[in-house]
């Protein structure tokens, strides 16, 4: 969801109108792209705050003025604003881990030192701890999606403006059956979702107070909406349950070339084939249509993992993003994910992620509840066996086997650093936290 995606066309032109059963055939083409797993990518918003007074508001002539110099500087991610402001840096598909993370970690570095001459800092924590809610960007889509989340109460206007994520792109997978084939892996990614959220909640604190959920952010999400943040129901084949989805979930807007967008009310992109009303729906319609649905796995040709909090120190988003790729990329590991998890779907009691009590659960407690932590232990261990045959780094499973340590070994998540000392000035993580120790070097 990025200022990069809006066109602010109309966006019908001569266009010709696309029916429901191309809408079917098109998605199941566009959104699953089946083979071998070979790429890699990550996706990092931050927060941003005054680097030495966090509590006070950045003003949005400051943020302008300091994401125009971003703009004038060489990176290999594409940059973008989200609409309350958050920076989001998106790679490019990576052949490796170890190529992921030093594009990255080098364009951060560059970023962080345009804005440090602002007096500006990114910040990684899954909902901002002090400000609420406030928009930056004014453009038709947003305008259009404020107004559509807003007949479902506040926590759209959270998720637009006040939260950051880690995001782990990993390939759809091989067509044929087996750990890495892309059955396997959709139904993985909403199971091993769960205890992602638990093993990286660090969302606890709104407007400096606890919430009483370890992730905050996932909270925002889960009350948006199962029709605009959910998951379909994971029986069935992967392309067909999620065909249905997107023919089944409401219209967000009806794009104009001049004036406001029109934005329906209960409309799905089923009726909208079939009515043809208020105007006849065409392939750019549904291209945006499926820009605007944000479940917590959203398959893009790969598949897109965004139910991650962001996370504390300049590299903290490494560990999730590593463990993630061993378990989905490796094998072995994929296959002790997958035995460990079996077990956790009882728990989905047949309803879609994020709005089942697994999911709830996750975000509420993260790794206090029992059995996410067990479950959390026996991934982290087969990631860490794994990253050495994916080419990680000593510094790499040194940080991973550190995290496991810190959090996952103890039933803790960031969160619990937060509210056993919440952020200073400095918005430093609280001591012994890995995100304490200093900064490495992760580049090879």
């Amino acid at each position: 969801m990025s200022n990069a995606i809006n066109d602010g066309g109309d966006c019908t032109g001569h266009r010709p109108a696309v029916t429901e059963a191309e809408v079917e055939a098109l998605v199941r083409g566009i959104c699953f792209k089946t083979g071998p797993p070979r790429s890699l990518g990550v996706e990092l918003e931050w927060l941003v705050h005054d680097q030495r007074l966090p509590q006070r508001p950045v003003t949005p002539e400051r943020l302008r003025a300091a994401y125009a110099t971003l703009r004038t500087v060489p990176l290999g991610s594409a940059l973008t604003v989200e609409p309350g402001g958050q920076l989001e840096l998106s790679s490019p598909p990576t052949a490796s881990l170890m190529e992921c993370i030093a594009t990255v970690s080098a364009d951060l570095d560059t970023v962080r030192a345009v804005l440090a001459g602002d007096g500006l800092a990114l910040v990684g924590i899954g909902h901002d701890p002090w400000h609420p809610p406030r928009r930056f960007l004014h453009e038709p889509r947003y305008d259009a999606l404020e107004t559509c989340l807003d007949r479902g109460g506040p926590a759209g206007r959270h998720m637009m403006c006040a939260s950051a994520s880690v995001q782990v792109c990993v390939d759809a997978g091989h067509e044929e059956p087996g750990p890495l084939g892309h059955a396997r892996r959709w139904w993985l990614a909403h199971q091993v979702g769960a205890v992602l959220v638990a093993a990286f909640a660090n969302s606890p604190l709104m407007g400096g107070r606890p919430t009483g959920w370890m992730s905050t952010r996932q909270l925002m999400w889960t009350e948006i909406g199962a029709g605009r943040a959910g998951a379909p129901p994971l029986n069935g084949n992967p392309r067909a349950a999620w065909a249905r989805h997107v023919l089944d979930s409401p219209v967000m807007c009806v794009r104009r070339d001049g004036g406001p967008w029109e934005v329906p009310d209960g409309l799905t992109f089923r009726e909208w084939t079939r009515s043809r009303r208020p105007r006849t729906p065409t392939r750019e319609d549904l291209q945006y249509h499926l820009t605007t649905l944000f479940p917590p796995v959203r398959p893009r040709g790969h598949l897109e993992l965004r139910m991650i909090d962001a996370q504390p120190g300049d590299d903290g988003w490494i560990v999730p993003l590593a463990v993630t790729a061993a378990l989905f990329d490796d094998p072995q590991a994929a296959e002790t994910a997958y035995r460990s998890l079996k077990h956790l779907a009882e728990r989905a009691v047949n309803l879609p992620a994020p709005h089942n009590p697994l999911w709830t659960d996750a975000a509420r407690r993260g790794l206090a509840d029992p059995e996410l932590r067990e479950a959390a232990a026996v991934c982290f261990a087969a990631a860490l066996d794994a990253l050495p045959r994916l080419g990680a780094t000593t510094e790499v499973t040194d940080a991973v086997a550190q995290y496991m340590d810190r959090y996952v070994a103890r039933g803790r998540c960031p969160a619990d650093d937060l509210l056993d000392r919440p952020p200073g000035p400095d918005l430093s993580p609280a001591a012994g936290s890995p995100a304490a120790h200093g900064r490495k070097d992760f580049r090879p």
